[in-house]
């Protein structure tokens, strides 16, 4: 491949519809993005698809108030439009649906004996629970099975976010003596 040494000169031509000038454009920057998208597409289709989106967007902007003002640029200019493409066409391809509400996909596939020792776990937690302390066993229902904010739990006991860590390590550590005793 050769490069081209593209000036203010050509700029004015190819904005100027002339059909040489957009014939070597085309042809040019054909090559150009073929042997730079060839190893980053998944198909000739999309390479297709892409390298054709670059003439769009770079003709009908090349010339337009936003265009480009310096012709010794114009081979950057495809090139950053080529990139930018190249992920939107992707970002665009990774996009997923989002569920529909009260989809379950756990509920789904859970077998009877998961569900029995999921059910047994969570007595024994809640059984676990009501032998401890009652300020204990609040802190730990709040963070840890109600998830709350750890800013709200700190000002409803009174307590920074170093003495609520403290608090927290010391109810695990009773938890965990009582969940399976020695």
């Amino acid at each position: 491949m050769y490069l081209y040494a593209f000036d203010d000169e050509y700029l004015r031509r190819l904005c100027a519809d002339d059909g040489a000038t957009k014939h070597h454009f085309v042809d040019y920057f054909n090559n150009a993005m073929l042997l730079k998208l060839s190893r980053k597409v998944r198909s000739f289709a999309d390479l297709e698809d892409i390298r054709q989106e670059v003439f769009v967007r770079v003709l009908s902007k090349l010339c337009g108030a936003e265009g480009l003002r310096e012709g010794a640029k114009l081979g950057a200019y495809v090139n950053a439009f080529c990139n930018n493409i190249h992920f939107e066409f992707y970002r665009k391809e990774g996009r997923t649906e989002p569920l529909p509400p009260g989809f379950d996909a756990a509920g789904d596939n859970v077998s009877p004996e998961d569900a029995l020792v999921t059910a047994e776990a969570r007595a024994r937690v809640q059984s676990v629970l009501s032998d401890m302390e009652k300020r204990d066993a609040e802190l730990l229902r709040a963070v840890f099975l109600d998830e709350r904010d750890k800013d709200d739990i700190c000002r409803e006991y009174g307590v920074d976010r170093e003495y609520l860590r403290v608090l927290l390590f010391r109810a695990r550590e009773k938890f965990r003596s009582r969940y399976r005793p020695k």
